[in-house]
């Protein structure tokens, strides 16, 4: 384990890499507002350096993250790709159908993630004939918490469906606040003995498909992760043996490098710098 030290800017690693895969909730904006000085960076990094491959836990399609940039005000000329969770959770209903014919699905989540549904050959039931949950997050993260849930998981425990969570994240940072994600469902699901499947970071599946995108661009053979997630990014760098760059901000925002340091043992996971926000 290695504990990360500050740097003030991604120059003075950059050139250790010839691609990066970057978080975005957290490090390119926080929901609310978009990261001008983080933008610059991976701009500067893959015009000097090599590919840039965005890497989201979004439950959602990579054209529904474009989506939300457009919203933000934020340019799509500064990345290569984008792989989201809700891409690889799709890859595996896909697979489910496959093997099994029309998929009974019951779905928890916003409407706003319905997309990734698109073309599937699911058929949305309620409690009595599903097959499997899929969450994509709360109904309403604004207000609600997991505990909101712990009914309605107990009625998916006593029908053994198996719980797959299209976004892995427990938290998420919008704006100055932090809001409940799928993770967090899941977890919960898991304490009280039910079965979850988990799909996105720290796990290597979308980590192995991101490096496959940035070696379809170029030979790249050092790859460094930047993420604000210890347990996400930082953790699934380690599993598939990526570098990290930890990015110190939202709940880690006030710990020194001692505090950090603790934290990372205490994860079992290591960065070779840190920073509090992306900047080149």
């Amino acid at each position: 384990m290695t504990a990360p030290h500050f740097i003030h800017g991604l120059s003075e690693i950059a050139p250790r890499y010839d691609a990066m895969i970057c978080d975005v909730w957290g490090v390119v904006h926080n929901g609310r507002d978009a990261f001008p000085d983080a933008i610059a960076a991976v701009r500067r990094f893959r015009k000097e350096y090599g590919p840039a491959i965005l890497l989201s836990n979004a439950p959602r399609l990579p054209d529904g993250v474009e989506a939300q940039f457009a919203h933000l005000g934020i340019p799509p000329d500064f990345y290569d790709g984008i792989v989201t969770s809700g891409l690889v959770a799709r890859d595996d209903l896909i697979r489910r159908s496959e093997q099994s014919g029309e998929l009974p699905l019951l779905y928890l989540g916003p409407p706003r993630d319905n997309p990734v549904f698109h073309g599937l050959n699911i058929r949305f039931t309620g409690l009595d004939e599903a097959k499997i949950v899929f969450c994509t997050g709360l109904l309403d993260d604004d207000t609600e918490s997991p505990e909101d849930y712990r009914a309605l998981l107990g009625e998916f425990l006593a029908r053994r469906l198996p719980f797959l969570c299209a976004n892995p994240d427990i938290v998420v940072q919008r704006g100055d606040r932090l809001v409940y994600c799928a993770g967090a469902l899941a977890r919960l699901y898991e304490t009280m003995g039910g079965e979850a499947v988990y799909f996105g970071k720290p796990h290597p599946a979308v980590f192995e498909r991101a490096t496959d995108l940035a070696r379809q661009i170029s030979a790249a053979s050092k790859i460094i992760v930047i993420g604000d997630g210890i347990e996400t990014d930082i953790g699934g760098a380690g599993r598939i043996g990526l570098d990290a760059l930890f990015i110190a901000g939202g709940i880690h925002a006030e710990d020194d490098e001692a505090a950090l340091a603790q934290v990372f043992h205490r994860q079992g996971v290591s960065a070779v710098a840190a920073m509090r926000m992306l900047r080149w």
